[in-house]
């Protein structure tokens, strides 16, 4: 589910959003050793908005580099 409170992420470089989403997981543990449910909720939203929009920027990268999405294991 998606922070309602983040909307565009487009002007954070990918290196941003996945040291921003390593920062909301420390968070996120410090929450659940504490037992802080609302705090927990809010910060699983805020990590999946950062997620989805790494996601998407990798997939994007991917595309453009042309990389296959499978590896092919067989022999000779």
């Amino acid at each position: 589910m998606q922070h309602p409170f983040i909307k565009d992420l487009s002007d954070k470089s990918l290196e941003e959003i996945q040291t921003t989403i390593t920062n909301l997981q420390g968070k996120l543990n410090f929450a659940y050793r504490n037992g802080h449910t609302s705090l927990i909720q809010q910060l699983s939203m805020a990590i999946d908005s950062y997620q989805t929009e790494a996601r998407k920027r990798l997939d994007d990268l991917y595309k453009k580099q042309n990389l296959k999405s499978s590896v092919n294991v067989s022999k000779g």
